[in-house]
């Protein structure tokens, strides 16, 4: 028998090769650190929005080994149906091998309707694709469907003083995009019942679909026969454009410097310091001139953030972004010492007040402050001006004052070939200083990116003392280094003009 689940009907939709790959080479994929997370939080909000009808009966069920018992599942839901139970959660079905969970099943018009519960803030098209999947197997096991809905996440919500579940939800009717997509149900499930089939990985070629409408796991093997680099490598290159040339033949950097059509300086400096051996592109008037703005006592300001899906404190919204830390290096005249200052938060308790203070403490107005990427410290100070109004002109002052070191990268007044077309700290500090392990994030212990950095320090709160103090170090640490390397950066700018 053909066994499949909503997940895998997915999986279909977007690419046959995708779910032939993710069922007999699974280990192709690369390891997500952060999957944990984000399923753990899926299963929150999943929680919270079983609330959103009243009284409901979970029908989860359970194995000796921990797994799901589905044929328990089944034979619960079947009991909930036969007693018209308003509101089963987790509701399961198997229609000859296919088989779904429903969120919510909720009693509405003389039928049941289908609430999906997804971490977005809006409905996404592939939301309805799922749903068209659960309707025709709820429908063949003889359930009356009366509506379709996405129960997703009113970005717009502020909370109060308490959670109201019933603004931070937001219901959406997709009863129409349903209705078009059931129709091709029948159709996809007899191809992925041939694809489960076959021995030999079916041809797809790369496309779209690769990105549509979710990044594909598997891209590295799918395009593992490429040349690297190649024109997906290129800065900032858009994916259908990319597209584009690849499917013209214009894969390799070679390839594509005989084209005329491409005039972008970045682009071409790209590309002819990855096919030839050049010495780094440096363009000093525009470092000079870049330099120039910035001006004793210079600071190098760098924020780490949480981005929690439920707003944890009053006056915060969905997935807005929390500073909780802050690492500070400065130098107050020219020739003086390099000086430190930092700031972490406690785990569990509101950090926008105490954060704020500190930054009013250990940056005066009217200074030189420096950042990598300054969009990113400039929004979190107008956010923390708004959401404090006694401390909002010290801090748009700051604000106000924020040069970005990005700009001589993004700018194009530097590059070499190590830096392979990005900009970021993690692909400059290497590029600049390639043999110096104290300025190699692998060389730290635990945390080595800011995703990390943001999953584990709400975890903190749960530790024991000991794991605490040496997360809060790890933490400390990387932070310290992300500014560090900012002086690195900025002083290597200095040498090169010269």
């Amino acid at each position: 028998m053909f066994y499949f689940s909503k997940s895998k009907y997915c999986l279909a939709w977007q690419c046959p090769k995708l779910l032939w790959l993710n069922k007999y080479k699974p280990e192709l994929k690369p390891e997500d650190p952060s999957l944990q997370a984000r399923f753990d939080e899926g299963n929150v909000i999943g929680d919270m929005a079983m609330q959103l009808f009243g009284d409901f009966t979970e029908v989860t069920a359970l194995k000796d080994d921990g797994k799901l018992d589905l044929n328990k599942m089944q034979d619960l839901t079947k009991e909930c149906l036969a007693n018209g139970t308003e509101n089963i959660c987790e509701a399961s079905f198997n229609y000859n091998g296919l088989y779904c969970a429903v969120d919510i099943l909720h009693k509405e018009n003389g039928g049941y309707a289908i609430y999906e519960v997804k971490s977005s803030t809006h409905a996404s098209h592939i939301y309805s694709v799922d749903i068209s999947y659960q309707k025709y197997v709820l429908e063949h096991c003889g359930v009356n469907v009366t509506g379709t809905y996405v129960v997703c996440i009113d970005s717009n919500y502020v909370r109060g003083e308490t959670l109201d579940i019933h603004k931070f939800f937001q219901i959406v009717d997709v009863s129409a995009e349903v209705a078009d997509e059931i129709q091709n149900v029948p159709s996809l499930l007899k191809k992925a019942e041939k694809i489960y089939a076959m021995k030999d990985e079916p041809q797809k070629d790369i496309g779209l679909h690769c990105r549509d409408p979710y990044g594909c796991a598997f891209w590295d093997y799918c395009t593992n026969n490429l040349p690297t680099p190649n024109v997906f490598d290129l800065y900032r290159i858009q994916f259908k454009a990319a597209l584009k040339y690849y499917y013209e033949g214009k894969i390799s950097y070679e390839q594509l410097l005989y084209d005329t059509k491409i005039k972008s300086e970045k682009w071409i400096i790209q590309m002819l310091h990855a096919t030839e051996e050049r010495e780094p592109y440096v363009y000093k008037e525009g470092i000079k001139d870049f330099l120039g703005t910035l001006s004793y006592p210079i600071y190098f300001l760098d924020f780490e953030t949480m981005q929690p899906v439920i707003p944890q404190f009053e006056g915060t919204r969905p997935y807005a972004q929390i500073p909780f830390q802050y690492s500070l290096h400065y130098i107050e005249y020219e020739g003086g010492p390099l000086l430190h200052k930092e700031f972490l938060a406690e785990s569990g308790a509101n950090p926008l007040r105490a954060i704020a203070e500190r930054l009013c403490e250990d940056i005066p107005m009217n200074v030189c402050v420096t950042a990598y990427n300054k969009a990113f410290e400039c929004t979190r100070l107008k956010e923390l001006a708004g959401y404090l109004p006694d401390l909002a002109e010290h801090l748009l002052n700051i604000e106000s004052n924020i040069k970005d070191l990005l700009v001589p990268f993004q700018s194009g007044y530097y590059y070499n070939k190590a830096m392979g077309g990005s900009f970021s700290i993690k692909s400059v500090l290497p590029a600049l200083f390639p043999d110096d392990p104290s300025l190699d994030y692998h060389n730290l212990e635990q945390i080595h990116n800011g995703g990390e950095a943001m999953t584990i320090f709400p975890q903190i709160q749960y530790m024991s003392a000991e794991e605490q103090a040496t997360t809060r170090h790890n933490l400390l640490k990387y932070c310290e280094l992300d500014t560090f390397a900012m002086v690195k950066v900025w002083e290597k700018l200095k040498e090169v003009i010269e």
